[in-house]
């Protein structure tokens, strides 16, 4: 008689402004999937996966985990991808007491305290500071020293958190916010949002965008007269092989934050062969060609999954909760334990700096040598070699 398979459910933004990188956890799920059955499944029965796209719509997310709950009828749920899908998920999960494990939400559990809740991003205990800090520990670090900063986002809901964290970092590291502005994901020219910004004298410009207004911002910023000492730190976007494709040189000198990179420091076991396999099918199914940005993690997602389930021999959801928060994962994101809020013990958010990109070939971002880790010291793999007004003017 066949063993009936185990059923883990969730949304993703199969469509809509996440559709990229929600595609690349979809692939990288996938593997894990198959990774898993071929080695005799989990508790020795077979992995499935139920997947509805919630198209970017946080609206929709509530209903479709009903749904996944009472009548897919999963023995389990995950978190989707990113903030705006992950948040609208927890007053229901909350409700169920179930164990929640979520990719790339943001300071999710901030308010929540979910004890239940368990993070896939490595932003740590204080999430909302650590995406930033970096930005503004190295540009505290230039000479002459910068004294003022302006703060773009994109008016959604996954800017709130970064842009609170960014507030803290720019008090205690010294610097004056001397402009800020949101602007709509529907914003097509950025041009008159780079004008305001110019017209504040700011000697840093972080910015706080989604994949498609990053692109039109580093055109816009590319493009203007205007030229601050530093630029970046909070963009989703050129993380992406396709967003870096399309933009080619122009992020050269910008500074950004990333949460793995192909430098050796990052080499965790396991990592290199999973990301061998995607790449090889990332082309045929329309997704980011390196997976760099999204696919350890959301491969890393899984394996805290299994190992919670294989280490409590069920899907008991407070059985499950309390083995995690005490657990330490081997992942393919290396060794990930969880604290306050159920996010990572430790931080390891990097901030890479852009240099020597040529062209638009997405084969030079293949080895990490155009994506400089200049923070934190224990990963870098280069250094902060001038500030974006000089690499600017250096072509």
């Amino acid at each position: 008689m066949p063993t009936a398979p185990i059923r883990i459910g969730y949304c993703l933004s199969l469509t809509g402004l996440l559709a990229g990188n929600s595609r690349s956890a979809r692939l990288a799920h996938d593997i894990w999937r198959e990774d898993t059955n071929r080695r005799g499944g989990l508790l020795g029965r077979p992995v499935e996966l139920v997947c509805h796209d919630d198209h970017g719509d946080a609206s929709l997310v509530p209903g479709l985990y009903k749904r996944l709950m009472d009548d897919d009828k999963v023995d389990l749920v995950i978190g989707g991808y990113g903030t705006n899908t992950v948040l609208p998920a927890m007053p229901l999960i909350m409700e169920r007491q179930r164990f929640f494990v979520g990719l790339m939400g943001l300071g999710v559990n901030n308010a929540l305290a979910y004890p239940n809740y368990f993070a896939m991003i490595p932003t740590g205990p204080d999430p909302n500071a650590a995406l930033t800090e970096g930005f503004f520990a190295l540009a505290a670090q230039q000479k002459p020293r910068p004294a003022t900063v302006a703060l773009l986002s994109a008016d959604a809901e996954f800017s709130r958190n970064p842009i609170l964290g960014a507030k803290a970092n720019a008090a205690a590291y010294g610097f004056r916010i001397v402009h800020e502005a949101t602007y709509p994901l529907t914003t097509e020219n950025f041009a008159p949002v780079i004008d305001a910004v110019a017209e504040s004298g700011c000697d840093l410009l972080f910015l706080c965008s989604y994949l498609e207004d990053s692109i039109g911002l580093v055109r816009a910023i590319h493009a203007h007269r205007f030229r601050p000492q530093m630029v970046g730190a909070g963009m989703i976007g050129p993380q992406n092989t396709a967003v870096k494709t399309a933009l080619g040189p122009l992020p050269n000198g910008f500074v950004n934050y990333e949460y793995w990179v192909p430098v050796p420091a990052m080499m965790f076991p396991g990592v290199q062969a999973f990301l061998d396999i995607y790449q090889a099918r990332a082309g045929d199914a329309g997704v980011d060609l390196l997976g760099h940005y999204m696919a350890p993690l959301a491969y890393a997602q899984m394996q805290v999954v299994a190992q919670a389930i294989e280490a409590t021999g069920g899907f008991d959801d407070a059985s499950l909760s309390a083995y995690a928060r005490g657990a330490i994962f081997d992942t393919a994101m290396g060794a990930v334990s969880f604290g306050v809020n159920g996010e990572w013990a430790l931080p390891r958010v990097l901030q890479v700096q852009f240099q020597g990109i040529s062209g638009h070939e997405a084969g030079q971002f293949r080895n990490g040598s155009r994506q400089i880790v200049v923070s934190p010291p224990d990963f870098a793999s280069g250094e902060l070699i001038f500030p974006y007004a000089q690499a600017r003017s250096a072509g």
